[in-house]
């Protein structure tokens, strides 16, 4: 079998690039292994500013202006609703946090997200005395249901449900071989799989553990995303998602107690009301030392790319960085230096050496 790519890794980078490549007509097979499951696990925000330091995210006007016609897009081709434009909430704790935000909403990167006024108006079962910030142009990607849905649209030759061994890849200068597929090119968009490939396990990915609940609370009346100590998100029905943990330690995907506990003695402290538990879930989360994304080519095997380390804000940043790495390859388009692994070439003599 010839295709142009051999993608590995179905989750929100793996898909973006594959939707890069359906449609630019090009021909690919994907890998879709059972070893991370990240993507799976996310809550789906999208948000251009980082809440904890009233900051904008890395380049958030660039990673939007790519986002929202790329999931826009995605809903028409899979007939599916995946876009919840939904402010996100902050709630204050102090009159300082108050003030912090109103400087923060004067600067000229911040002032399109950040509303110049708060919100005082009480929120059935939420406790916060001194009101909430709102975020504009921020909302929730529905994304365990766009990944099963396009999984749903690829046929038995172009989805693979199996994990990739590497081992069985070969290369030449003109192509890459792996059991009896011949391709142009091969992407590797595996999260933190990426630990086990020896092509591209010199760059410094750093696991994050994330857990994540599901609660009923019927007496909650929540219609926006609220940010606290946790994310609360609505999905509708009474149901929320609370998350999420961070634990550097554990490498696994299975749920704990501890993340558990974690997540319930925050969440009282923001709700007073009844909930329920109904689900819980975990994934690792693949982050960076310096918090940019993994992009680019391989320092010796020109044929081979690398689309991965989006970390927790994969949601706005996958689009993006897809669309950077498919120019790279099809047009020669230098990459943004921030994202480029050629900033980790010292490391890799050091490690290959």
């Amino acid at each position: 079998m010839t295709t142009d790519y051999i993608v590995v890794g179905l989750g929100l980078a793996g898909l973006a690039f594959c939707e890069q490549l359906r449609t630019h007509d090009k021909s690919f097979v994907v890998f879709d292994g059972s070893l991370q499951q990240s993507s799976q696990v996310a809550g789906g925000v999208y948000n251009p500013v980082v809440l904890k330091r009233f900051t904008a995210a890395w380049k958030s006007e660039e990673q939007l202006r790519e986002a929202m016609p790329f999931y826009l897009g995605l809903e028409k081709y899979l007939s599916e609703q995946l876009v919840y434009p939904i402010p996100v909430y902050r709630r204050f704790t102090s009159v300082e946090e108050q003030n912090m935000w109103f400087e923060a909403a004067d600067k000229p990167e911040l002032s399109p997200f950040l509303s110049d006024e708060l919100d005082h108006h009480p929120i059935s079962g939420i406790d916060a005395p001194y009101g909430f910030g709102v975020v504009k142009h921020s909302g929730r990607i529905a994304v365990k249901k766009m990944i099963e849905a396009y999984r749903a649209t690829l046929n038995e030759e172009q989805l693979r449900k199996e994990d990739f061994e590497y081992q069985a890849l070969s290369f030449t200068d003109q192509e890459v071989t792996y059991k009896g597929i011949r391709a142009k090119h091969i992407v590797f968009a595996e999260g933190y799989g990426m630990v086990d490939n020896p092509l591209f396990n010199y760059l410094p990915l750093k696991g994050a553990k994330g857990e994540l609940l599901t609660i009923k609370a019927p007496a909650l009346d929540l219609k926006n995303i609220l940010k606290s100590s946790v994310f609360l998100i609505p999905i509708g029905s009474g149901h929320y998602v609370v998350g999420a943990t961070y634990d550097w330690t554990d490498k696994t995907n299975a749920v704990t107690e501890a993340g558990r506990k974690e997540l319930v003695e925050k969440l009282d402290k923001i709700i007073h009301c009844d909930y329920e538990i109904v689900h819980q879930r975990a994934g690792i989360r693949p982050t960076v030392a310096d918090r940019r994304p993994l992009v680019g080519r391989h320092p010796l095997q020109h044929n081979a790319y690398i689309l991965n380390g989006l970390g927790t804000r994969g949601t706005l940043t996958a689009p993006f960085t897809a669309q950077q790495l498919y120019a790279f390859i099809e047009d020669r388009i230098a990459l943004d230096a921030a994202i480029d692994i050629d900033r980790f070439r010292k490391r890799y003599a050091r490690y290959s050496g």
